[in-house]
């Protein structure tokens, strides 16, 4: 019976030296697990920071090439400003040219003939090509015989004692205005009644 207790006890201690071992190779285990766990994370977080650096780069470079790009568009639309309203003077100037030909050859008539009717025409006529010339560019003259005075588009030079109905009317234009479109270019200058 001894040695029935010696085996017995033998065994039991066997099993425990195995479930020590178990519980020893599990706790080992849990180890590898964490560490595989944190060598993961560490990796992952290594991962999302060259990630995001290499985001931002990128977003560093869009954002230089799109300034550089609205630098260049801001230069280019101011040059070609500059170039419009150098080559609408240009337009109009050399449209003006006839006209002054055409007064040229008035003055040149002017000293050659005596005949003043014929001169007359000719200055009416080029008067009217001027008038069409500026009509043709939305330039209008302001109305101003009979009108009301308006503080928008006459400039009074002087009153006159006109009696009660011409109060506040214009009585005469000594400067006519013009209007380019709707904008006044030169005021009229007028004489109003009071």
């Amino acid at each position: 019976m001894k040695e029935e207790n010696i085996e017995e006890k033998q065994t039991q201690d066997e099993e425990l030296e195995t479930q020590e071992s178990g519980v020893e190779t599990g706790t080992d285990d849990a180890q590898d697990t964490a560490s595989e766990e944190t060598t993961a994370d560490e990796v992952s977080v290594e991962q999302l920071y060259q990630a995001a650096q290499e985001r931002i780069a990128e977003l560093e470079d869009k954002n230089l090439r799109m300034m550089a790009e609205f630098d260049n568009y801001r230069r280019r639309t101011n040059k070609e400003k500059l170039e419009l309203m150098e080559t609408a003077g240009e337009r109009i100037f050399t449209e003006m040219l006839s006209l002054v030909d055409d007064f040229e050859r008035a003055e040149k008539a002017m000293t050659q003939t005596d005949d003043i009717e014929a001169v007359r025409e000719g200055i009416r006529l080029i008067h009217q090509k001027f008038l069409s010339f500026l009509d043709k560019h939305d330039v209008h003259p302001i109305e101003t015989e009979g009108m009301d005075f308006n503080t928008d588009e006459h400039e009074a030079v002087t009153t006159f004692a006109a009696g009660e109905e011409q109060k506040g009317k214009v009585i005469d234009c000594t400067q006519r205005g013009y209007k380019l479109g709707e904008k006044v270019i030169r005021f009229a200058k007028v004489v109003v009644g009071e």
